[in-house]
């Protein structure tokens, strides 16, 4: 029962956080703070960058891969990695699917696109083909543990060195193809 009035706040704040009724065709390049200008701890951003968590490990928390087999961020150690956390009723999370596809494809970067999409998980890959991003793989957290774990709106996009520690993260929609998000993912090194 406890889970499950988690889950009810969870959709309550990331329906807060999201907004549902978003048609743009693109999502605006957010400009970005200075790269050396850290958020303060005690305010952190609705939307923006957050650096608050610089250098934390990346949670053990089990998500599905695309074969409906569990995985960590673990399986990504060795390179950078952007997590994105997402879902398909998501208005600026669906319109920054394309940005990062073509983030993922210019290769600067691993890209994990990990939908908190809660039922019908197999709909996630058809969605993604259907969004401009075919070939983002389809990673689905159907417990939405990682957003619970980060008490974190949709979107939210984490970026973690090569050693699987936070760089930063970025709260709300953003243009992953913009000059200071090339920036910022610069940062992992």
């Amino acid at each position: 029962m406890v889970s499950r009035v988690a889950i009810v706040c969870l959709l309550a704040l990331a329906a807060a956080g999201c907004d549902r009724q978003s048609q743009s065709s693109g999502q605006a390049n957010v400009a970005a703070p200075a790269p050396d200008e850290a958020a303060a701890p005690a305010a952190k951003a609705l939307t923006g960058l957050d650096r608050s968590h610089k250098g934390e490990a990346a949670p053990a928390t089990a998500f599905k891969g695309p074969d409906g087999k569990p995985t960590t961020l673990a399986a990504f150690r060795g390179r950078p990695v952007l997590v994105n956390l997402w879902a398909t009723w998501c208005g600026p999370c669906v319109a920054e699917l394309p940005t990062l596809e073509a983030l993922a494809q210019r290769g600067t970067v691993q890209v994990a696109a990990i939908s908190q999409d809660t039922n019908d998980a197999a709909k996630v890959p058809a969605f993604l083909k259907a969004h401009g991003a075919p070939s983002l793989v389809p990673y689905v957290d159907d417990q939405m543990a990682l957003s619970l774990g980060w008490n974190a709106n949709l979107p939210t996009t984490i970026l973690f060195d090569a050693a699987g520690n936070e760089v930063w993260r970025w709260n709300g929609g953003n243009d992953w193809n913009g000059a200071a998000a090339a920036k910022l993912i610069g940062e992992a090194g």
